[in-house]
């Protein structure tokens, strides 16, 4: 009797312990995708077929900025609240906390999808249609010096096998090539490749079961002010035209209140939120 009480207590100990280190819901949704995008303006972007489409179906922001030009900074302040420095698209290692820090201390799962990425912790510039600077986790020290965490990035070929094995992280964020993202070869071949790529999927209702999928860009075309296209998509939001000020810094925001991970205390902490999207 007194050894059945032992393994009785032993078992719920182990159970409450798996429980607590389960990944969190999240307020909102359980999985957010990224796809980021280069160097157009909102309106050329929303008048693209899928784009239009993820718009339409989805939330599109009609006052969404960008923080910089060129690219990097934008991808820099999206996931860590800050600039950190970043004025141009040379090579930086950034000695900051950003959004992994606040994921894992919640035990959420995350994972970054790099096409035409080398793998083993590249900290390169360039291999192929991959550059670092559209990649910003690899430049954050507390990354790309712990190869634990720099093994979440990953070649984008793995997206497809964890979406049909069912080990989606919460986190994603998915970096196209540079033909894919549109910056060698325009919006409107970024647009077809997008559709080809994730159209079956955002009309697949178990893959987006609790998923949202967000598209946005790194900045506008030369010359303009920094309006950017960025949509919203999945079956937990309400579709319409958002008119809110927003920013790239609202996004990390997102993140942080959908599964109350407080914040880094950046331009994420005074960020306007996201509006009322959900149904």
């Amino acid at each position: 009797m007194q050894l059945l009480k032992i393994l009785t207590f032993i078992s719920f100990v182990t159970v409450s312990q798996l429980t607590l280190a389960a990944p969190q819901s999240g307020k909102y949704f359980d999985h957010a995708i990224f796809v980021l995008f280069e160097n157009t303006n909102y309106s050329t972007a929303l008048a693209q077929p899928f784009f239009g489409k993820l718009a339409k179906s989805g939330s599109n922001f009609t006052n969404f900025s960008a923080l910089t030009h060129p690219s990097q900074g934008n991808y820099v302040a999206l996931t860590s609240g800050s600039l950190n420095g970043v004025k141009g698209d040379a090579q930086y290692d950034i000695d900051s906390t950003n959004i992994i820090d606040l994921l894992e201390k919640k035990n959420l799962t995350w994972k970054v999808y790099a096409e035409d990425y080398p793998g083993n912790c590249f900290t390169g510039m360039s291999s192929k249609g991959y550059v670092r600077r559209h990649n910003p986790f690899i430049s954050y020290i507390n990354i790309q010096k712990n190869l634990a965490r720099c093994a979440r990035i990953v070649n984008a070929s793995d997206f497809d096998k964890d979406v049909a094995n069912g080990t989606l992280p919460n986190y994603v964020f998915y970096v196209p090539n540079l033909k894919n993202c549109g910056h060698d070869t325009g919006v409107a071949y970024a647009d077809k490749w997008y559709g080809q790529k994730f159209g079956s999927y955002i009309s697949n209702s178990k893959f987006m079961e609790n998923t949202v999928l967000i598209s946005t860009f790194d900045e506008s075309g030369p010359g303009l002010r920094n309006q950017i296209y960025t949509s919203i998509f999945g079956p937990a939001v309400q579709a319409g035209n958002y008119s809110a000020s927003l920013s790239t810094y609202s996004l990390l925001k997102l993140m942080e209140e959908n599964w109350d991970l407080g914040d880094l205390g950046r331009g994420d902490a005074t960020a306007a939120s996201v509006p009322q999207i959900w149904k």
